[in-house]
Order: structure tokens, then C-alpha cells, then sequence
């Protein structure tokens, strides 16, 4: 076996084709759009380039069959503020051959060495956590939701086998939406809209920008305190919007204001997987020109909850409730959608924990982000629950 670094069109077109050897007969896999994947490349198209660097290979077997693949990349300036400077793996791809994945680790492991970091995780996205991150570990038999990875049973082995540890769970959650709102919210929604001063809408009659402007100012209020946090600005969070906008439904966006001032939020959108299964995970002129029919004779009938938000001095004081039992009331109105995906919750957030667990959400899929520690002398730690 030989493995390559990924330096050519040709080998880049190599490195989209191996999850189609891989899930040939795996009829719930839906492919990632390359083009999305090709962004999380691209230094002018992804913002973790500014301060990290990213490789990628790809492994052949003694016949030159492609029969794996990895990337691996670092955040400098993250990597200063860990106890164990730590990079991260992705895109990883293999057949179920324990040497083949050990030349694929190993070889991400020693660009990540050479590049001064002391650990590892995976698989992780270079950039937002909302795409490619977490390893499936359970539920094999519904098709993947667009940006969640998908893989077989036994990559699990496969990374385990090597030395990785769960450095925390992800849990995706979903409920269909003919379920009554649970008396808690009803509780909540009545003591919060008994002041006067608070509203709830949906997007509706906003602007875009107004939409981002919204967006921004309860981001930053309601993550302040969180590690690492940076405060995000206008032209990031519009830059956000006008990457939903083919694609968002102003139905589903959900703003609580308080004395007209932007409060918490609930940003959901379409499962757009639901279109991207037609495309074949190519977003060429064809791929957009299905994706459209598709929108207009199959529109998606699941909506995927992506950030809910709280600022600071608000939590705590029943506006998820009030939220949730408008936004529920609203979705019946609509008879557009049948049932709320939750985008995923780690186990280190036990306040979003105890919502979806509020909502009688089922938890309907599993997954490890794993870490792996260069030294095995030092201690593996899990992740810090968040207070």
C-alpha cells in the first residue's frame, strides 16, 4: 500500500470518488456536495486558512486502487490556547482493513507532529462545526442529514482499534411536529408573554440584513462567556444569511424581542438532503437545475433546527419556552413540514440537553468525537461541560 499527498485536479477527483466505492451499495448514504467539501479547501473560501493550514491523502492499494482517504489540519491560534496543542482529522474514508486505516492515522499523525501539535481529533471539520463532524454510531438505516457525516459500522472499530477516545458525544434529536407542546413550555410561553414587553415573530417581513443584524446581537450576548469565544461581526454575520438565503424558509426563523430589541433566537431551515439525494453530490448546472425541481415538486417536509440562542441576562427565565410553543403553534398553521430534526448536542451542554429532553425529542442518532493523545503518558481528559 502507498499513500499520496493530494496535489493534482486528478487526485482531487480521486479523493471525491472513494466514498462511492466505499457506500456503492448502501442505499441510505447520501453523498456530501463536493463543492462543499472542496470550500473547506479553498484559503479563499474558508476563513480557518488565515490561521491554520490543511493536507490532504490518499491511500492505494499494491493494485493502485484508491481504497482510502484523510485530511488533516491545524488552527495555529486554537492550538495556543489548549492545554495539549491539538489538530484535527477529517474526511476519512477506508475500507474495513485495520493496516490500511493505520497508515492513513499514522500518516495524519505525523504531518500533525511535525507541525508541533500533541494530539489529535476526529473526525472534525477545518472550520464551523455545523458540517462534516462527529462518527456515526448508531442508527445505519435513515439517510444521513445534509452536512452530517455518514459511514459504516465499522469505522468505529477502526478508529478505536488505533487508540482514539471518546472526547465527547453528539446527539441528534428529532420530534415530529403533530406533538402538543409539553405543559413546561405552555408554563413558560404564558408567564413570558404576559409582559408586555416581549414578542415573537418569524422572519418574514425582515430584510436579510436585518435578519444578520438580529442574528449578530444575540450571538454575541448569549456566547460571550463560552472558551474561546469571538465576537462575531456585521460582515460575518451577514456573510452567514447570505449563505442560507438560497435556501432558508422565513417561516422557520424565529426572533424574540424584548422592548423591540432582539433577545434569543431559533434558526431553522429545510433538510436539504432531502433535495441533495437527487444531485448525486454534484452541484454543477445540472445538480442545481434537479435541486430546483426537486424544491418545487418534493419540497422537504423535515426542518432542521441549526442555532438556538439565548442572550446572557435572558436565560433562564422561560424565553426557550415561549420560543418553542410559538414556533410549534406556527409549524401547525403552516402545514409545511412534519417533524423537527435538532441539529446535534454534545454531552457537554447539559442545558440544551434538558430542552430537547423537555420537548420529548427522541434521540435518533450517535455520535463520538474522538481525540488521540501523541504521549500516552499524559491523561486523556474528556471535554469540559459547559455550566
Amino acid at each position: 500500500m502507498t499513500i499520496e499527498e493530494v496535489t493534482t485536479k486528478k487526485l482531487i477527483n480521486t479523493f471525491h470518488q472513494i466514498p462511492y466505492h466505499i457506500y456503492h451499495s448502501d442505499k441510505n448514504w447520501i453523498p456530501h456536495i463536493k463543492q462543499d467539501i472542496e470550500k473547506v479547501f479553498d484559503p479563499t473560501k474558508n476563513k480557518a486558512h488565515t490561521n491554520g493550514k490543511i493536507t490532504r491523502w490518499i491511500l492505494f492499494d499494491s493494485t493502485q486502487k484508491p481504497i482510502g482517504r484523510i485530511a488533516a489540519f491545524v488552527n495555529f491560534e486554537q492550538a495556543k490556547t489548549d492545554k495539549q496543542p491539538t489538530g484535527g482529522i477529517g474526511f476519512f474514508e477506508c475500507t474495513n482493513n485495520k493496516e490500511a486505516a493505520k497508515i492513513i492515522f499514522n500518516t495524519a499523525k505525523n504531518w500533525l507532529i511535525d507541525h508541533n501539535m500533541e494530539a489529535m481529533d476526529g473526525p472534525i471539520n477545518f472550520g464551523e462545526k455545523n458540517m462534516f463532524w462527529g462518527l456515526l454510531v448508531d442508527n445505519f438505516t435513515d439517510p444521513n442529514s445534509y452536512g452530517m457525516n455518514y459511514n459504516p459500522p465499522y469505522y468505529q472499530q477502526l478508529f478505536e482499534d488505533y487508540g482514539f477516545k471518546t472526547y465527547y458525544k453528539q446527539f441528534m434529536f428529532r420530534r415530529s411536529v403533530g406533538v402538543p407542546a409539553q405543559q413546561v413550555f405552555e408554563d413558560k410561553s404564558n408567564r413570558i408573554l404576559a409582559d408586555g414587553n416581549y414578542s415573537i415573530s418569524d422572519v418574514k417581513n425582515l430584510s436579510l440584513n436585518k435578519i444578520a443584524d438580529h442574528f449578530k446581537t444575540v450571538y454575541n450576548s448569549a456566547w460571550a462567556t463560552h472558551d474561546g469565544f469571538k465576537e462575531m461581526t456585521t460582515a460575518t454575520s451577514r456573510k452567514i444569511m447570505q449563505h442560507l438565503k438560497p435556501i432558508y424558509d422565513p417561516s422557520i426563523m424565529i426572533f424574540v424581542f424584548y422592548k423591540k430589541e432582539p433577545i434569543a433566537f431559533y434558526i431553522n431551515i429545510p433538510e436539504l438532503n432531502e433535495l441533495f439525494k437527487y444531485v448525486n453530490g454534484n452541484l454543477n448546472w445540472l445538480g442545481k437545475l434537479k435541486f430546483l425541481y426537486h424544491k418545487i415538486v418534493h419540497p422537504p417536509q423535515t426542518m432542521v433546527g441549526i442555532v438556538f440562542g439565548i442572550a446572557k441576562r435572558f436565560q433562564s427565565k422561560g424565553v426557550d419556552g415561549a420560543m418553542i410553543k410559538w414556533t410549534h403553534e406556527s409549524l401547525l398553521k403552516e402545514k409545511r413540514y412534519n417533524q423537527t430534526v435538532l441539529t446535534w448536542i454534545g454531552d457537554f451542554n447539559p442545558k440544551m440537553l434538558r430542552i430537547a429532553k423537555d420537548l420529548d425529542a427522541e434521540v435518533y442518532r450517535t455520535y463520538h468525537t474522538y481525540r488521540y493523545l501523541f504521549d500516552k503518558n499524559k491523561p486523556f481528559e474528556r471535554c469540559p461541560i459547559i455550566e
